[in-house]
């Protein structure tokens, strides 16, 4: 099992890995809208929250040895499910043709009070 840090995705606020890869497989930790560059937590449009959450994922999938095309399952966990519309154009926008397996979770709040929080398993090898 290979833990997984990279400084292109936010820095871990508690004790847990960016990601962990075990054989064939990625496990992303959930992804807020959290510049890895600076740790600033982005409290913009839920547009704008989905789209760096998702390219969080992306950098540590990356730095995995993976990548989105590669996403087998997403988990959204979204503060209001009257959002869900909004998330799901920049979700789809974001995986183009790629169709992961996906659940989506309403919850009340998330961490930082931000609206959507996004994990992600792939696979580290084509399929």
């Amino acid at each position: 099992m290979d833990m997984i840090s990279t400084s292109d995705g936010p820095t871990p606020a508690g004790h847990y890995s960016q990601a962990v890869v075990h054989g064939d497989l990625v496990f992303v930790s959930g992804q807020l809208a959290v510049d890895a560059a600076t740790g600033q937590r982005h409290a913009g449009t839920i547009e704008q929250q989905t789209k760096i959450a998702l390219d969080n994922v992306a950098a540590i999938l990356r730095a995995a040895g993976s990548d989105v095309d590669r996403v087998l399952k997403t988990t959204v966990y979204i503060s209001d499910i009257e959002l869900w519309g909004r998330v799901n154009e920049v979700y789809a926008e974001f995986f183009g043709s790629h169709r992961p397996a996906r659940a989506v979770v309403p919850t009340r709040d998330l961490h930082h009070g931000l609206l959507v929080e996004i994990e992600a398993i792939g696979t580290v090898r084509e399929a």
